[in-house]
């Protein structure tokens, strides 16, 4: 199965497509720098300057893909708004990946686990156009919907998947530990992720998501 996306690092690009961003590698600066970007993205610009920062990441974005910008939030911690986007985009990471075995996780999933409406509308059984259709469509709703209603369909999308990643590596009962608890492990960390995105989603409904 396709391990899930981890919380650390992955080969991103480099440091130099956020020199215009962030003038240096000072490590507060980016972190000042991944802040900004990430409110502005989710929370709109305020004034004409801000409309000028939005544009330079969007088009840096599309210039460099979307890896480019989530450099800047790889850091950020999971209650935070940079923090939050950096998890959307290793789910998002993961499903393009590895899309077939995305499918077939989230198929296992929604048979063992309450789906939420708002990712349940995919054909049956899901293939991998199909998923990665849905996670394009929960992540849109960064720059056009509300946050929270984003999170939340984030993390029920990754909670589904993980059950049925448990479900297709322990079928039934087997001899092999090692594997199993592996597997365990892998299941483990996409339900953590999924558990992180819910907790950020009512922290936004609260007005404490940061």
């Amino acid at each position: 199965m396709a391990d899930t996306p981890r919380h650390h690092r992955p080969a991103l690009l480099g440091a130099a497509p956020f020199e215009d961003l962030v003038g240096d590698v000072d490590p507060a600066e980016r972190t000042e720098a991944a802040d900004r970007a990430a409110t502005l993205l989710v929370r709109g610009p305020r004034d004409p300057q801000d409309d000028a920062v939005v544009e330079r990441v969007v088009r840096l974005a599309e210039l460099e893909g979307l890896e480019g910008i989530a450099e800047l939030w790889s850091g950020s911690p999971a209650d935070s708004l940079a923090g939050c986007l950096w998890r959307l985009y290793l789910l998002r990471a993961w499903v393009y990946a590895d899309p077939a075995g995305a499918a077939r996780e989230f198929d296992a999933g929604r048979h063992h686990t309450p789906v939420h409406e708002v990712v349940a509308g995919v054909t049956d059984p899901p293939g991998p156009d199909d998923v990665r259709a849905l996670v394009d469509t929960v992540l849109r709703g960064v720059r056009v919907g509300d946050f929270a209603d984003t999170l939340f369909r984030a993390a029920a999308f990754a909670r589904v998947a993980a059950a049925g990643r448990a479900h297709l590596d322990h079928p039934g009962s087997s001899p092999d530990h090692a594997t199993d608890h592996a597997s365990d492990v892998s299941a483990a960390r996409l339900m953590t992720l999924a558990s992180q995105l819910e907790h950020a989603a009512r922290l936004e409904l609260d007005g404490r998501l940061g």
